[in-house]
């Protein structure tokens, strides 16, 4: 049996990395991410258009564009996209879909760096024209791949991933953020 959703449970605004309880249901989980990079895209746009920004969304961002988003992106690639390869019926058409969220993933990596420097630069200094097109072009980016990921992905996951499957998703992101699965903490604590 799959794991009732935790979101109205567990939510707490986005404004923290996503609660390692979630991973009960990874799906879940993820979906949960994706509800964070909103709230750091929201941040950015934030930071674009202050006359002064603001020392938390900076914060925010950096946290996760450093340290969530990468762990995120290695959940999808590494472990959902492939189950999803090997589960979907060929109805589900999700090799072409899933072929252009990795190259989206590419384009994340490959621009992530770049939004990450601007922002440490930044302090309270004022943002140029150029760093603001940046920050924009980057939230609009990763808006779009989220909607695809949630309106079509996730539904198809839920659908198609055995709880086998579910299981071993669960079990490789818990090893990726050096959780124990017999204590359900962090391996360091």
């Amino acid at each position: 049996m799959k794991p009732q959703s935790g979101r109205n449970q567990h939510r707490g605004g986005c404004l923290a990395p996503t609660d390692f309880a979630l991973l009960a249901d990874p799906l879940e989980f993820i979906a949960e991410d994706h509800l964070r990079e909103r709230e750091v895209c929201a941040a950015l746009d934030r930071i674009a258009t202050a006359p002064q920004p603001s020392a938390q969304d900076i914060a925010s961002a950096l946290a996760f564009l450093g340290k969530e988003l990468p762990l995120h992106l290695s959940d999808e690639e590494e472990d959902l996209f492939p189950l999803m390869r090997r589960c979907c019926l060929p109805e589900d058409e999700i090799g072409r879909m899933i072929n252009r969220l990795v190259q989206d993933h590419h384009h994340a990596s490959a621009d992530t760096p770049e939004v990450i420097s601007l922002l440490e630069a930044l302090g309270s200094a004022e943002v140029t024209e150029q760093e603001r097109q940046l920050l924009r072009r980057y939230s609009s980016y990763a808006r779009r791949h989220l909607i695809l990921e949630n309106a079509v992905v996730l539904p198809i996951a839920r659908l198609r991933l055995s709880e086998s499957d579910l299981e071993s998703l669960r079990l490789r992101m818990m090893q990726r953020r050096g959780i124990s699965p017999r204590t359900n903490t962090p391996d360091s604590a």
